[in-house]
C-alpha cells in the first residue's frame, strides 16, 4: 500500500511569518538520511515504499522545549537565581541517574528522560545567565546610566539597517541607521580607556539628504524625511559585519527587561564612520556577492529590483513601504526573510529531489560529479556555512542551517531519517548557542511553521486526499493551512490583524518562489566573474519576482483582505480558540460538499466584498454621500464627491494605507485635484496612498513651503508622477462635476497673520448639492480672526458643515465660530492622541451654539449626505 506523501515531498518554505505551502531545509536535508538502498530498485531493502514513515520520534521535543522556556525566563534573572537553578537541576539529574540501576525498565526510561530534560534546563540556564551577565558587567552599563559621552571602539555584528521615516506629531521623524555591535574598548572624556565586551546598539543620525534606501532610491517612493537633493547613501549603511569602528557617542540605557543590548550609543553620523580595521575575508566576500546581486538587478523593473535581493539573501533595503505593506497584508513577508526555502533549493541542486537524496539513482550535481554520500554531506556542511555568512545569521536562517546540518550529520553517519528530532535538535542547539533567540518572535514563527509542516500537514493532506482532493493540491493546501493555523495567533500578537487571503496568496506565489530563488542565486554567484551573464539571469528571475509582487498587491487590495483582531497574548489565545472551533466544524463539513461550497462562497464574498452587496449590508458608503471625513488617525483627509468614481481630496493624512483604504471603500478611481492645506506630515505623508492606482489631475498647495523637507517630498512625488503642482490663494474658484469651491485663505502674497505653517493653511468654502461646507485646515486664532474680517467673511455665515480647525484644539477664535454657526461640526483626530484633541472647551462651545459634533476617534469615518439641490433636504451623517 502506498503511504501518503508528506510535507517533506512538497518543497515548502520556512518563514519568519506564516509560510506558504512547501517544506523547509530540514525537509530536504533530513530526507537524505535513508539507509543504503538497492541500486536496481531505488528503495530501502525490505520497505514497502521508500517514503513510508513510522510514528514520529518525540523524545527530543521535551528537552528542546524545556531549554527554550528556561532560556527565555533566565536571560534577565539575578546570577544567584541562575546558579541555584543550575545546581538543583544537576543534582537532581545526577540523583536520577545514580538510582537507575534499582528501577524497573519503564521507570528507568522515565528517569533517563527526566534527567535529559533537567540537564538541558541546566545548560540553557547557564548559557542564558552568561549572556544576560554581558549586559551588566564592565563599565558600559554604569556609563549609560550617567548618559556619559565616550569614545568607543566597537565591532559590527550585523548588517546596518535604516529605520522607516514615521510621522511624529505634525513632523516626520528622520530616519536613522541602526547598527548592532560589541563594544571592545571605551574611554570617557578625562578618564582612562577600559577594555570590555558589551553588546550595544548604535543609532546613527543620517546626514541631511540621504536617500531612504542604502543602495538605490529609484525603487522607493520619495521619503518625507529626505531632502530634495540627490546625494549618495549614508556611508554607515555600507559597513560589513566584523568591521571595527571608533565612534564618539553619548551612551544611554537600553530598554529595561527586553533588549539584548547593554546600552544605546547615539552617534552623529555627519562625517561618516572612522574604521579601525576592516571586515574579515569571508565577510568581504559575502559583501561583494550581495553588492554584485544588487548591481545585476539595477536595470530591472522596480518590483523585481526590490524583491530579488530580498528573496535570495534577505536584502530588503529596496522594498518600498507600499510593497512591504502589501506583503504584510497577505502574510507573504516570509518570502523576504531568507529561510528554509532558500536552503532547500540549494541542497536540491546539490543532492537532487528530497525523496531520492540517498538513493543510488539520486540526481543533482553531487552524484553527477561522482561524490559519495559522506562527501556530499561535507559539501552540504560547507554550503550551510556559506549560506549563513552570505544571508546573515537571522533566526530563520540559523534554524534552517541547523536543521540541515543535523540531517547532513545523519547522512554522513548512516542514521535513519527523522524530521521532528532534527528540528528539536536544531532548536536545542540554537537556544544554547544564542539564548536571545528564545525571546524572538521570528524564531518562534519559524519553528511553529516548520513544526506544522512536519506534524499537521501530512495528516491533513491524507484526509483531503481521502475526500477526493488531487494529491498535489492536497499537499499544498495542507501545508499552507497548517502553517497558517499555528502561526496566525503569533502574528495577531504583533499586528492585531488576521489575513483572510494568506493561504490563497501563498499558494499562488509558491510556484514562482523556486525559479526566482534559483535564478537569483545563480546571478549572485555569476556577478563577480561575469556581470552580463548575471544581468541576464536577473532578467529571467524578474518574471517570477514580479508575479509574486503582483500577487501581494492584488491580495492586499481586496476589501476584505484582513480583519482587525485584538492584539496581545489575549488576542492570540482567542484566535487559537476560534481556529480550533473552525477546524472542528470544518472537519465535519468535509463530509457535506454542498455546505463546503456554501462556506467557500461566503468566504469569497467576505474577501471580495462586491460593492452592491456591501452597500446593502453595511450601508457604506451611503448612495448620496457628498463629503467623507476619513478616519486616518491624528491627521486630516477629506473626500468631496465630484461625480461617478471621482472626488476631490483635501489632505492625505499621516499614513498612505489609511487614506488609500478610505478611497477604495468609496470606489474613488479618479481625483481631479488634491488640495494639501499645508505641509505638516499629518496632512501630506499619506499622499502616496492617494496616488496609488488612481488618475490624479493636479496637486494644489499653500505657498508657504514649511517644513521644507515635507514640501520637497510633495514636489518630488508630483514630479515623479508628472502631476502639475499649483499654489492655492484666496479668490480662486473652481468646479468639478456638481462640486464647486472657493479658496478663502490664505491671501495672495501672504498675510501678517500667517505666523507659521498652520496659519498658512488653505481654507475652502465648498458647495455641493445645496450644502455649504467650510474647511479650515489647521488655522490658528490669528489667521481665523483675519479670515472673519476678510472680504470673504459674508459668504462664510451660517454654513451647514464646519471642518473644525486643527483637530478641534483649544486654539479657536470665538468670532469665527459665531460667524460660521454650523449645523454640523466634524473633527478629525486620533484615538488616545497626546495633544488632548479635541479640547473639551471647543466641543462645548460648538454644542452651545446648537451644532452637532462628531469626531473620527469615536465615530470612525463620517459621510455627509442629503442637502438636495436647493439645500432644503435633511442633513444626515453616516458612520463607518
Amino acid at each position: 500500500m502506498t503511504a501518503p506523501r508528506t510535507a517533506a515531498d512538497t518543497g515548502a518554505t520556512d518563514p519568519a511569518a506564516p509560510t506558504a505551502a512547501a517544506t523547509t531545509a530540514v525537509t530536504a536535508a533530513a530526507a537524505t538520511t535513508r539507509p543504503t538502498v538497492h541500486a536496481a530498485s531505488g528503495r530501502r531493502l525490505g520497505a514497502a515504499h521508500p517514503r513510508q514513515e513510522g510514528p514520529p520520534d518525540l523524545r527530543l521535543v521535551p528537552p528542546a522545549l524545556a531549554a527554550w522556556a528556561t532560556a527565555a525566563l533566565t536571560l534577565h534573572a539575578p546570577p544567584t537565581s541562575v546558579v541555584t537553578a543550575v545546581a538543583l537541576c544537576l543534582l537532581t539529574a545526577g540523583a536520577l541517574l545514580a538510582t537507575r540501576s534499582r528501577l524497573t525498565e519503564r521507570a528507568r526510561a522515565t528517569a533517563h528522560a527526566t534527567a535529559a530534560v533537567l540537564l538541558c534546563v541546566a545548560a540553557a540556564a547557564g548559557s542564558a545567565g552568561l549572556h544576560g551577565a554581558d549586559l551588566r558587567r564592565g563599565p558600559v552599563p554604569a556609563l549609560a546610566g550617567e548618559y556619559a559621552r565616550v569614545t568607543a571602539e566597537a565591532v559590527v555584528t550585523a548588517d546596518p539597517r535604516l529605520t522607516q521615516p514615521r510621522v511624529s506629531g505634525n513632523r516626520m521623524a528622520p530616519a536613522s541607521v541602526l547598527i548592532e555591535a560589541d563594544v571592545r574598548r571605551v574611554e570617557r572624556a578625562g578618564g582612562g580607556a577600559q577594555e570590555t565586551r558589551a553588546p550595544v546598539l548604535l543609532i546613527v543620525d543620517t546626514p541631511p539628504g540621504a536617500p531612504a534606501t542604502p543602495h538605490d532610491d529609484r525603487s522607493s517612493s520619495p521619503s518625507p524625511s529626505s531632502s530634495s537633493s540627490s546625494s549618495s547613501p549614508s556611508p554607515w549603511l555600507r559597513l560589513l559585519p566584523s568591521t571595527r569602528l571608533r565612534v564618539e557617542a553619548r551612551l544611554a540605557p537600553a530598554r529595561a527587561g527586553g533588549d539584548r543590548f547593554a546600552a544605546v550609543l547615539r552617534v552623529k553620523g555627519r562625517d561618516g564612520p572612522e574604521t579601525v580595521s576592516g571586515p574579515s575575508g569571508p565577510q568581504r566576500l559575502a559583501g561583494r556577492l550581495r553588492a554584485g546581486l544588487r548591481e545585476a538587478t539595477d536595470g530591472l523593473p522596480a518590483d523585481a529590483r526590490a524583491l530579488l535581493p530580498g528573496l535570495v539573501v534577505g536584502d530588503t533595503a529596496r522594498i518600498t513601504p507600499e510593497l512591504d505593506e502589501a506583503f504584510r497584508e497577505t502574510d507573504l513577508t516570509h518570502t523576504l526573510a531568507v529561510s528554509g526555502a532558500n536552503f532547500t533549493i540549494l541542497l536540491a541542486l546539490l543532492l537532487g529531489p528530497p525523496g531520492l537524496a540517498q538513493n543510488a539513482e539520486r540526481r543533482g550535481l553531487a552524484p553527477r560529479l561522482g561524490v559519495s554520500l559522506r562527501g556530499t554531506a561535507l559539501l552540504g556542511a560547507a554550503l550551510s556555512l556559506g549560506f549563513v555568512v552570505v544571508c546573515r545569521p537571522d533566526p530563520s536562517v540559523l534554524r534552517a542551517a541547523a536543521c540541515g546540518s543535523v540531517a547532513l550529520l545523519a547522512l554522513a553517519t548512516g542514521r535513519r531519517r527523522s524530521l521532528v528530532p532534527a528540528l528539536a535538535t536544531a532548536v536545542l542547539l540554537l537556544v544554547l548557542y544564542d539564548p536571545w533567540l528564545a525571546r524572538g518572535y521570528g524564531f518562534l514563527l519559524s519553528v511553529l511553521a516548520t513544526g506544522a509542516l512536519l506534524t499537521l500537514a501530512p495528516r491533513w493532506s491524507t484526509g483531503l486526499r481521502r475526500r477526493g482532493v488531487p494529491p498535489r493540491l492536497a499537499e499544498a493546501l495542507a501545508a499552507a493551512g497548517a502553517a497558517q493555523a499555528l502561526c496566525a495567533p503569533v502574528v495577531a500578537v504583533l499586528a492585531a490583524r488576521v489575513s483572510l487571503v494568506a493561504i490563497p496568496c501563498n499558494l499562488l506565489a509558491e510556484f514562482a518562489l523556486a525559479p526566482a530563488t534559483v535564478l537569483g542565486f545563480l546571478a549572485l554567484a555569476t556577478a563577480p566573474v561575469a556581470m552580463p551573464a548575471a544581468q541576464a539571469l536577473g532578467w529571467c528571475a524578474s518574471w517570477p519576482a514580479e508575479w509574486i509582487a503582483e500577487v501581494a498587491r492584488t491580495g492586499a487590495a481586496l476589501p476584505g483582505a484582513g480583519v482587525d483582531w485584538p492584539g496581545g497574548w489575549a488576542g492570540a489565545a482567542a484566535l487559537g480558540a476560534v481556529t480550533l472551533v473552525a477546524l472542528s466544524v470544518g472537519r465535519r463539513l468535509l463530509a457535506h460538499p454542498w455546505w463546503c461550497g456554501a462556506c467557500a462562497l461566503l468566504l469569497v464574498l467576505l474577501v471580495v466584498q462586491p460593492r452592491p452587496l456591501t452597500e446593502v449590508i453595511t450601508g457604506w458608503p451611503p448612495p448620496d454621500w457628498r463629503m467623507v471625513m476619513c478616519d486616518v488617525g491624528q491627521g486630516d483627509a477629506m473626500v468631496l464627491a465630484a461625480g461617478e468614481g471621482a472626488a476631490v481630496v483635501v489632505d492625505a493624512g499621516p499614513e498612505p494605507a489609511l487614506v488609500d483604504r478610505c478611497l477604495r471603500s468609496l470606489a474613488v478611481t479618479s481625483v481631479p485635484l488634491v488640495v494639501l492645506t499645508h505641509f505638516h506630515a499629518d496632512h501630506v505623508a499619506g499622499l502616496p496612498g492617494v496616488l496609488r492606482g488612481r488618475e490624479v489631475g493636479a496637486v494644489a498647495t499653500t505657498a508657504l513651503e514649511e517644513p521644507a523637507d515635507q514640501a520637497a517630498f510633495v514636489r518630488r512625488l508630483a514630479a515623479a508622477r508628472h502631476i502639475p503642482l499649483t499654489r492655492a490663494a484666496a479668490g480662486e474658484a473652481r468646479r468639478a462635476g456638481g462640486l464647486s469651491w472657493e479658496v478663502v485663505w490664505p491671501p495672495s502674497g501672504g498675510h501678517p497673520a500667517s505666523e507659521g505653517p498652520n496659519d498658512a493653511s488653505v481654507a475652502m468654502l465648498v458647495r455641493t448639492a445645496g450644502l455649504r461646507l467650510l474647511l479650515l485646515g489647521d488655522l490658528e486664532p490669528p489667521a481665523q480672526r483675519a479670515l472673519a474680517g476678510s472680504a470673504a467673511a459674508r459668504s462664510l455665515a451660517g454654513v451647514d458643515v464646519l471642518k473644525v480647525a486643527h483637530h478641534g484644539s483649544a486654539h479657536q477664535d470665538p468670532g469665527l465660530l459665531r460667524l460660521a454657526d454650523p449645523r454640523l461640526a466634524l473633527i478629525s483626530t486620533g484615538r488616545d492622541n497626546t495633544y488632548g484633541h479635541p479640547a473639551p472647551g471647543t466641543v462645548a462651545a460648538l454644542r452651545a451654539r446648537g451644532a452637532r459634533v462628531l469626531r473620527t476617534d469615536r465615530d470612525g469615518a463620517l459621510a455627509v449626505t442629503g442637502g438636495g439641490e436647493d439645500g432644503s433636504g435633511e442633513l444626515a451623517v453616516a458612520r463607518h
